[in-house]
């Protein structure tokens, strides 16, 4: 799948919210998230492409109403950029395979990686089945 599809392809794909996140860079509120609590086994894919960018076993309760991982899936999986939007200096983190915005990338994480991938509920999607698709 082409990083190159238009906005008019995705609005067909995505529900306004989710167009809104994933490729406005917009944020759902804290805890309000399909999947800031949920610690159900599985992948979680990319709600645009499908690629798989996270595993359940690298997520973590970070307290901040977000689901949050300690590390990608595959190194390569999700790219970083520079983002100084709202008055800071922070990490954004896209979809490498489609450029589907993520959340955040940030150095303040509890385990041994030290990160801590933000991640929006509506730019992912749980797979329970983990079969590449």
């Amino acid at each position: 799948m082409s990083k190159e599809k238009d906005d008019n392809y995705w609005r067909d794909k995505l529900s306004p919210e989710e167009f809104h996140v994933c490729r406005e860079a917009g944020t759902e509120r804290p805890f309000s998230g399909e999947y800031w609590d949920t610690f159900e086994d599985g992948v979680y894919r990319c709600r645009c492409c499908g690629e798989v960018l996270f595993e359940s076993e690298s997520k973590f309760d970070a307290g901040c109403g977000w689901p949050s991982f300690d590390s990608e899936v595959q190194k390569g999986k999700v790219e970083e950029r520079v983002d100084n939007s709202l008055g800071m200096q922070r990490t954004e983190i896209l979809c490498a395979k489609c450029n589907s915005h993520l959340g955040h990338v940030f150095p303040d994480g509890p385990t041994e990686t030290g990160l801590r991938y933000c991640v929006n509920s509506l730019s992912v999607k749980l797979d329970p089945d983990r079969e590449e698709k």
